[in-house]
């Protein structure tokens, strides 16, 4: 390496520079055994953070319609309140919120099928608190999705 490669690789990140070394990540979700592209692969940040914020929306316009008399804080709380209600009740019955089915996303247990109900509970908890889900691992999925051992992967 020149010093150039050295100098600039901090700021491609170290998967970079470990890639430019040579060494082999694989593509996101093959240590999972799911497919590289297509249906059944792990979704990408970009559909993930869509689908979140059309939830989030949702959210906000059912808690200022008809829980509060305006938007104050009070809104905000009971738009987590219904996004965690929400959360719950969508993904563990049909595995996806309105803002992931209007995307074409799942949510899915790591070895194939629905999520348990415990799992969903404990992904939607720890989706609310937010610090777990911007926690992201080599495959792209948020600590949020590691502890209750689920994935989110494209319809």
């Amino acid at each position: 390496m020149d010093n150039r490669q050295v100098i600039g690789s901090w700021l491609s990140g170290p998967r970079a520079a470990a890639e430019d070394a040579g060494v082999d990540f694989g593509y996101r979700g093959e240590q999972l055994g799911l497919p590289e592209s297509g249906p059944g692969s792990i979704a990408r940040p970009g559909r993930r953070l869509g689908a979140l914020a059309v939830d989030w929306g949702l959210c906000l316009l059912i808690a200022y319609g008809l829980l509060t008399d305006g938007y104050g804080q009070a809104t905000g709380n009971w738009a987590l309140l219904v996004f965690f209600v929400l959360g719950v009740l969508t993904i563990g019955t049909v595995g996806s919120t309105p803002g992931k089915r209007l995307l074409g996303l799942r949510v899915v247990a790591e070895g194939g099928g629905r999520a348990n109900p415990l799992r969903v509970l404990l992904r939607t908890a720890l989706l609310c608190v937010a610090v777990p889900a911007l926690t992201w691992d080599r495959d792209g999925r948020g600590l949020h999705d590691r502890l209750s051992r689920t994935i989110e992967v494209r319809i």
